[in-house]
């Protein structure tokens, strides 16, 4: 047993394709290992910025192959299809041996045992794979035709302790590596993996990427320990630094307090996004303090490293606080008019549109759930005011943010600040959800207004593509609703959309926009549902029957009926509507029954108990929707069983009596109708 060593050195790969790259190499050198039956005890792969490693450890070097009997052409095909055989079994034709099968006659060659060199598998299958790696972005050196992820400088294959020689375009395999030199990188002879890790180790290089993401982890948590700040650690960004750095070194900068007064999103999308540096917050106050922590990837002797990140970090904050001192005293009302020169959509005018459509849409929207209205028209005008400042032109991502601060500092209240911001939420099935109302409104109207104006110009997702975010909007929509318990009429909401619409002389050409946009509703609705783990049957059930547009009502229709079908009154329910509702199936389809019984004709006790007992459940039917009590509902139905159970065992529902049957089939009828006025019993599955 040995072990099989590859290092693919290069220009600096950055993280994303790196992560890519560990996996995609891993998964074709494993399939040809397994293609092959090569068997190896330790299978890993490692990066740098600079290397990518492979190692498998204790493979097998050579493979025996059992004598085996292999199927070729029928016998009496062609003769060009006969030496093709031939030629790719490299057999001759006195080689050649006929055998009867079940599907006829056949050639067949018997192939002698032999044994296989993995190095030589390897050797000719490692350039291919290496080809075959998909680079989402590559780049190749001088006029060479190699392409790689970043310029590729060298080869070093090791297979048993010797040199494994192959080509990939212009590199030939070798036993050298590099490392860092005082000026440009050393080259290195390496004997084995284990003299290649005492090698990097010696340089301080980490070739295990693991190993590295933990050792930062802990230098982080040790010096945030020290400094008694708060330890939440952002680990995706730790993820991203680990895949930067050979030798992780963690250092501490600072920069001027001054920078302070900016908003602590603005400081930490600074750090962050822009310079992959850990910002370090208080722990008494969770506030950001004039102190970051780096990723290095070299020691910082002469603090010469920690010197230009500070300086890096001081020009960046120092534009962000020149804009921020500009914008803040700009007077978003103002500001608004600036807006025209913004283009929402081609055919759905500019923002300066949109706001004012938002603004009196979210005033609609107030009046019924119960806001603020003159604060909601006002958060609704200058919702979108903060696009035009530099500061969102700087940091988009900041946009809403960035419009709250510039609100409190100009005297706005906090509840229409935080409806700047709350408006472009919930970002998704799992984001935050606004409770304050006016917050409500605003964020309902904006996303209302973009799926009306789309989808009345026939701008609808498909099922590979949706560029405008519809279906993230629509979700926004129905969990504001639904989590926030607010009961509205959306097809009323919607029509009052279109006509903000058509009043500012905006065509919308879809004239079916309103029904093909609640249907919309209701799809999304259904998969909102279903991914939370509602039953299928309950869903359809309440959606086929209830007419209703209040999808607050609806969900709570739903989690009612399912909580109650787990208890034996639903199942009765279920039981009684689908005993009856077989027998009317089952009658003469011809004839067609009202649900109009006549006691009169009543002969048998029970007939007149079920009669007595859905009247009082038609009573209740009466009761809007709104304010009946589902559970009610069930237990009212529940009640019939032992009255239809009493029926269907003593009463013969086809009696020869034509003008008996057809009675008892109608008072079937009635009952059924009654259960339908709460939900479609046809879709439940009972269970």
């Amino acid at each position: 047993m040995s072990d099989f060593f590859l290092e693919l050195y290069s220009e600096e790969i950055p993280h994303g394709l790196q992560i890519h790259a560990r996996k995609q190499i891993h998964e074709l050198i494993f399939k040809e290992l397994n293609e092959n039956n090569i068997k190896f005890k330790g299978f890993d792969v490692f990066s740098t910025p600079k290397r990518l490693v492979v190692f498998i450890e204790n493979i097998t070097l050579n493979q025996k192959i059992e004598s085996q009997e292999v199927k070729g052409p029928k016998v009496g095909c062609n003769d060009q299809a006969l030496e093709g055989f031939l030629k790719s079994k490299n057999a001759l034709k006195e080689d050649l041996i006929q055998k009867i099968t079940d599907k006829g006659e056949f050639y067949f060659v018997k192939l002698p045992a032999k044994t296989l060199l993995t190095s030589d598998i390897l050797r000719k299958k490692l350039p291919s794979i290496l080809q075959t790696i998909n680079w989402k972005k590559s780049m190749r050196w001088s006029d060479h035709d190699c392409f790689w992820g970043r310029p590729l400088r060298s080869i070093m294959c090791l297979l048993d302790n010797k040199v494994l020689d192959f080509s990939f375009f212009h590199i030939n395999s070798s036993n050298s590596t590099y490392v860092n030199g005082p000026f440009e990188d050393k080259e290195v002879k390496i004997k084995n993996f284990k003299d290649y890790k005492k090698n990097l180790e010696k340089n301080k290089i980490e070739i295990n990427h693991i190993k590295r993401e933990s050792k930062i982890n802990i230098e982080l948590e040790k010096l945030l320990k020290k400094n008694k700040c708060s330890l939440e650690i952002n680990d995706v960004l730790v993820d991203e630094v680990t895949n930067l750095v050979e030798t992780p070194i963690i250092l501490k900068g600072k920069f001027d307090p001054e920078y302070l007064v900016l908003p602590d999103e603005l400081l930490n999308l600074t750090m962050v996004n822009h310079q992959r540096y850990f910002p370090m917050k208080s722990e008494q106050e969770n506030k950001i303090i004039n102190s970051f922590l780096f990723v290095a990837n070299n020691f910082d002797n002469k603090n010469l490293i920690t010197k230009g990140n500070e300086k890096v970090i001081d020009a960046r904050l120092s534009d962000a606080k020149f804009f921020w001192d500009k914008n803040k005293r700009q007077n978003l009302v103002k500001q608004v008019t600036k807006l025209n020169s913004i283009i929402f959509y081609q055919k759905l005018g500019t923002l300066y549109d949109k706001t004012q459509r938002i603004r009196q849409l979210s005033s609609v929207i107030a009046d019924t759930i119960g806001a603020n209205k003159e604060d909601t028209e006002i958060a609704g005008s200058i919702c979108k005011a903060d696009l035009v400042s530099d500061l969102v032109g700087e940091y988009p991502e900041l946009q809403g943010t960035i419009g709250r601060y510039f609100a409190l500092e100009q005297g706005f209240s906090q509840e229409i600040s935080n409806a700047i911001q709350n408006h472009y939420l919930p970002l998704g099935p799992s984001g935050k959800v606004p409770k304050e109302k006016i917050s409500i409104a605003v964020a309902v109207a904006d996303k209302i207004d973009t799926l009306i104006g789309f989808f009345g110009i026939y701008e609808k997702p498909t099922s590979s593509k949706d560029p405008f975010a519809l279906r993230r909007a629509c979700l926004g929509v129905l969990r504001l609703i639904t989590e926030n318990k607010i009961s509205l009429s959306l097809k009323e909401i919607l029509n009052n959309s279109k006509n903000l619409y058509l009043a500012q002389n905006y065509q919308l050409t879809n004239e079916k926009v309103i029904e093909d946009l609640f249907q919309f509703f209701i799809e999304r609705f259904k998969i909102n549902l279903r991914d939370k783990g509602a039953r299928l049957d309950v869903t359809n059930s309440i959606l086929e029957n209830n007419r209703s547009d209040d999808f607050y009502l609806i969900m709570k229709n739903i989690n009612e009926l399912s909580k109650c079908l787990k208890k034996s009154q639903g199942q009765d329910a279920i039981s009684i509507y689908k005993r009856s509702k077989n027998i009317l199936d089952q009658s003469d389809q011809e004839e067609e029954f009202f649900g109009n019984p006549d006691n009169v004709l009543f002969q048998h006790p029970s007939e007149d108990e079920i009669l007595i007992k859905l009247n009082e459940a038609r009573d209740y039917f009466t009761t809007p929707s709104r304010l009946r009590d589902n559970e009610k509902t069930i237990t009212l139905l529940s009640e019939l069983k032992p009255m239809t159970d009493n029926f269907f065992d003593n009463v013969k529902v086809n009696d020869d009596n034509q003008q008996v049957r057809k009675n008892r089939l109608e008072l079937l009828t009635l009952l059924c109708k009654t259960f339908e006025k709460f939900t479609d019993f046809s879709k439940l599955n009972g269970s």
